[in-house]
Formats: C-alpha cells, sequence, structure tokens
C-alpha cells in the first residue's frame, strides 16, 4: 500500500474517532512533556550551581576541620581544630609560594534586626583577605579594612538578598544601623549579587572576625577557626598550592602522612561532586517521567486492540477485495505511530509552558534557574513516543492482519 495513502486512511480512522484518539494522545503528551520539562529544568539546576561555583573561582581551597571521609582515626580527641595561627602560617609565602591569599572564617546564624524587621542569617567572621579569596565585589560601600579587623570594630557588609529583606531593597543600605545580638553594627557595604542554587553568598552578613570571636561567637581565648579559604596564585597552581598547605598543617598538627586531621577541598572537587549529584538527579527525574510514556503507549495498545475489534468486517472486506497481511499491518502500525507522533509534537509544546512556568516563579523567589531546552532531549522524547506507539501497536496490527477473510466477514 502506498505511504501516503496509508497515513491519510490513518488520519481519517483516528478523525472519525476523535475523542477516543484525544484521550489516547493524553497519555503520550504527559509523558513526553513530562521527559522534556524534566530534562531541561535539570539542566538548568546543574548550569546555575556550575556557574555559581565558578563564579567563586576556579582556585579556591577549602580546608576543613575533621578528617576526609576514608582516613583512619585512632583517637577523635587527638583531631586538633583549626585556629587563626594556622591561617597566619599558610599565608607565609615563603612556605606556601603557590597561596595568593588565605581567609579564615567563622560563621553562626542570627537573628538581624533593623527596625521592626528580622532575618535569620549567617553571620560571618572575616578578615580583608576574604574580598580577594572569594572574588567579593561591592554594589555600594566599601570592605572591611586591617583597622577595623584591629579595633573590633562594629561594622558589617551585607549580601543583597540580606539588604533586601532588611531594607526593601539593595541600594541605600550603607550607613544604616543593624542589631545582631543586641548589638549595633554599621552597615559599610553591599556585596554585588551573584545569585545561584548553592547556599546563597547573598544572604549573609559579613563582620571583623575579630567583632565575632569576642562579642558574638566568644572563640577568642582559643582563636579556634570552622574553616580556612585559600586562594591558589592561579588554576594552575592549585594542585601545588594543596601540597604546600597540607605539608604545613600537617607538621603545625602532628599529623602522619594520610592520617590528617584536616580535609582540604578544591573547587574542582566540589564542582564535580554537585554536577554528578544534579546529573543523577536529572536522570531519575527522567526516568520517572518516562514511565508515563510507558503508560501512554499501554493505552495506545489498548485502543488500537478496541479499534480492531470495532474494524473486523473492515479487514475481512479488505482482505477480500486483495489487502496483503503486510498493508492490513502497516495500516494499523501507520496509526498507532501517527498517535505517538502527535502526542510527541504536542507534548513539546507542553513541556516548554511547564518550563516557562518554572522560569517564572523561580525567578519570582530569587532563584536563578534557567531551563535549558535541548535538541537531544526533544528529538529523542519525539522519536521515543513515535518508536512507543509502533511498540505498542504491533500486537493489535499483527492481531488485526492474521485474521481470516471468511472468520472476520462473518463476525458480529
Amino acid at each position: 500500500m502506498n505511504a501516503i495513502l496509508s497515513i491519510r486512511e490513518a488520519l481519517g480512522s483516528l478523525v472519525a474517532n476523535k475523542l477516543r484518539s484525544s484521550l489516547t494522545i493524553l497519555g503520550i503528551v504527559i509523558g513526553v512533556a513530562a521527559v522534556i520539562a524534566m530534562t531541561a529544568i535539570g539542566r538548568g539546576a546543574t548550569s546555575s550551581v556550575t556557574s555559581s561555583i565558578e563564579g567563586i573561582g576556579t582556585n579556591l581551597i577549602s580546608i576543613s576541620s575533621g578528617p576526609s571521609a576514608g582516613t583512619p582515626v585512632t583517637d577523635f580527641r587527638s583531631i586538633k581544630q583549626l585556629t587563626l595561627s594556622d591561617a597566619e602560617a599558610l599565608a607565609n609565602t615563603a612556605a606556601a609560594p603557590a597561596v595568593e591569599a588565605v581567609a579564615p572564617i567563622i560563621s553562626s546564624t542570627f537573628t538581624v534586626t533593623y527596625e521592626s524587621t528580622d532575618s535569620s542569617t549567617s553571620v560571618t567572621g572575616v578578615t580583608p583577605a576574604y574580598q580577594t579569596v572569594r572574588n567579593a565585589t561591592l554594589s555600594e560601600g566599601s570592605f572591611i579594612t586591617s583597622e577595623e579587623v584591629s579595633s573590633r570594630a562594629l561594622v558589617a557588609v551585607i549580601g543583597s538578598d540580606t539588604a533586601k529583606t532588611l531594607f526593601g531593597s539593595a541600594t541605600g543600605a550603607v550607613g544604616k544601623v543593624i542589631r545582631i545580638s543586641g548589638q549595633q553594627f554599621h552597615v559599610i557595604g553591599v556585596l554585588t549579587a551573584k545569585g545561584g542554587t548553592t547556599s546563597s553568598s547573598d544572604d549573609v552578613v559579613l563582620i571583623p572576625i575579630t567583632t565575632a570571636q569576642t562579642r558574638l561567637m566568644r572563640r577568642m581565648v582559643t582563636g579556634e577557626v570552622d574553616s580556612i579559604q585559600v586562594k591558589a596564585t592561579s588554576a594552575d597552581t592549585v594542585t601545588q598550592a594543596v601540597q604546600q598547605v597540607t605539608n604545613i598543617l600537617s607538621l603545625r598538627h602532628g599529623d602522619k602522612v594520610g592520617s590528617e586531621d584536616f580535609t582540604v577541598r578544591t573547587q574542582a572537587e566540589i564542582l564535580s561532586t554537585a554536577q554528578s549529584i544534579t546529573g543523577v538527579l536529572t536522570i531519575f527525574l527522567g526516568g520517572i517521567a518516562g514511565i508515563s510514556l510507558v503508560v501512554g503507549g499501554i493505552g495506545i495498545m489498548n485502543i488500537m486492540l478496541v479499534s480492531v475489534t470495532e474494524r473486523t468486517k473492515e479487514i475481512g472486506l479488505r482482505k477480500a477485495l486483495g489487502a496483503r497481511q503486510r498493508d492490513i499491518l502497516g495500516q494499523f502500525l501507520t496509526e498507532s505511530a501517527l498517535l505517538g507522533l502527535v502526542g510527541g509534537v504536542i507534548g513539546v509544546v507542553v513541556a516548554w509552558l511547564i518550563t516557562t512556568a518554572v522560569q517564572a516563579i523561580a525567578a519570582a523567589s530569587s532563584t536563578s534557574i534557567t531551563p535549558q531546552f535541548g535538541i537531544d532531549s526533544i528529538l529523542l522524547a519525539t522519536i521515543f513516543s513515535m518508536a512507543v506507539g509502533v511498540v505498542f501497536g504491533l500486537y493489535p496490527a499483527n492481531r488485526a492482519a492474521k485474521l481470516q477473510p471468511v472468520d472476520a466477514l462473518r463476525f458480529e
């Protein structure tokens, strides 16, 4: 049978049963839309996380207390906390020439208040080197200086989201006074918004590390810090910087090689981990969405079986007039493939509408996610929807093709 004629007859048959065809197509539409939308949103989330991490810098090294996973520990009491003196030792360019800057950090969550507005925000004690290490820029005002660290000044640099929450705007915050744990801090600067889906650097209050130690977190005596962040001189010297940092801290802490009581992680490792997690989630969500495609395929098979039963006499008449088995098989396969194709095309449109809505909702909630449509996922979902139609239509079509003309004409 001519292919064009088969398509015309298949369309005529589907149009003759509009409601039934529409309901069958709906299952495919849901499946295709879900697969494409989940994939696009997953890719967008991956891109957002990646850009967030890369925005900090690819030559960033993070050091935290405690051994890395898999490192044997015989006595947890022997683990030494990181201190300000550790950070000072790492900043020695003679001992660590691959290190450009070192920023010790202590952090905790406090309620930050401006007039009658409260916000539970991360308050972080930093040194001036933090700006260099984290590639931080200011939209207005100035950053914390060495003099303010020495004098334990009550000053703060706040994130753009914090400014919006407290003052209603990210501009005009400099000079205002906020309260943290009952103490007044003068806002001297506002960080430029970075966005992203990671723990937000836009919702933070930075204060001098000495102020945090003495007035908020009471760590002046021990000198302990939560972490130390190091910036290598370039992305090419990260490996050297890691080795130099490890050697210095191991010597200071009296650690043996392979049993360090601290963990050193590079930005590349963090980026790789984040991409792996979001990649697995994208595949997982796409797989779940793909189940609905299979359900839609079962719907096609069900409807085609009903169609074969209803058109038994028609099949017998065609065979009696000379139609071959492959003609009947091709006719029913064409109908099921068309159901899958039409459902796939509509599903692409619905997926675009879904991702547009998700992007709008994300923007309204200050979350930077831009769904990424890939031509590969669109083609794959559309072709797969056609394949589902063909595969699940094969049994009904084969059943129709094998009907004997005499039995079919006699069917009531």
